[in-house]
């Protein structure tokens, strides 16, 4: 385990998009990053690119798939072994798939990985969260009025659709914000919800899960929509800005605060998928 008083952050999805650009200011503003990635290739790749554009060499690669709670599970036992303090978390890495998929747990692969992975992995890091405080979590989530279907979180009754399924899994990274800043009060670690905008970002991988909206959207719009790097501002700013700390359990885009889905204004339904997800993850 290495010992130092350098901060460290830990960015989730930090092999290209919004993470990437997170990771490299993080690493630019003089932090210890740990980057998680899936593919080996491309977050070697991430890590020398940040290493050549910033000169910090304290950098830290983690493989892991988040879909699988067994990869999960191993990613934040690596972690902790590797780094004694950890001062910020951005659960940022997120996806969509075009057809109904399943993990290896049995789970919905959006909300396997928009929502059960960093609900998991927060609650296996806390620990070290709160022995480093102050320290932030940050959660990356999206805009779409929806409600959760808890009668089918796993779409075996329902006709599947990519972008309901996608912004039903990223709704309930709110509703994980609500509750979790509610049962981290007076403990030193804050943790807020940012929507970072719509943006030229790679939704759902190389694998042709983006669906021909999303392509036909950046094919024709793709010049106009903001870059990484400027969609993460707002993901960096409740990261890093010291009028950020001590604020919790906000929506959020840039400075903005936003209002939630009607559904995530509900303590009590914020406690409901607490307890479900629990269970999902065998936490409970």
């Amino acid at each position: 385990m290495e010992k130092t008083a350098t901060k460290t952050a830990l960015v989730t999805g930090a092999s290209s998009g919004l993470g990437l650009a997170a990771a490299e200011a993080l690493a630019a503003a003089g932090l210890r990053v740990g980057l998680v990635a899936r593919d080996q290739s491309r977050g070697r790749q991430a890590l020398e690119a940040i290493r050549e554009k910033t000169g910090n060499g304290d950098l830290a690669l983690f493989i892991a798939d988040l879909a699988d709670q067994s990869a999960v599970r191993q990613l934040a036992e690596a972690v902790k072994d590797r780094f004694d303090a950890l001062h910020l978390l951005i659960n940022n890495a997120g996806t969509a798939f075009k057809e109904r998929r399943l993990t290896p747990d049995g789970i919905e692969s959006a909300l396997a990985v928009n929502h059960l992975a960093p609900f998991l992995l927060t609650h296996l890091l806390l620990d070290r969260l709160e022995e480093s405080a102050p320290a932030r979590i940050v959660n990356v989530g999206t805009r779409i009025d929806t409600a959760m279907d808890f009668a089918d979180l796993n779409w075996e009754r329902r006709p599947y659709r990519m972008m309901q399924a996608y912004g039903q899994s990223k709704l309930g990274m709110l509703h994980f914000t609500f509750e979790l800043a509610r049962r981290l009060e007076g403990t030193g670690v804050t943790v807020n919800c940012v929507f970072p905008g719509v943006f030229n970002s790679n939704l759902g991988g190389t694998d042709g899960a983006q669906g021909a909206f999303w392509k036909l959207l950046k094919l024709g719009l793709g010049w106009a929509l903001p870059s990484p790097a400027k969609a993460a501002r707002g993901v960096l700013r409740a990261a890093l800005s010291p009028e950020m700390a001590g604020v919790s359990g906000k929506y959020l885009a840039g400075a903005k605060a936003l209002e939630a889905p009607r559904q995530a204004r509900s303590a009590e339904t914020n406690r409901q998928l607490w307890e479900i997800s629990e269970g999902l993850t065998k936490l409970r």
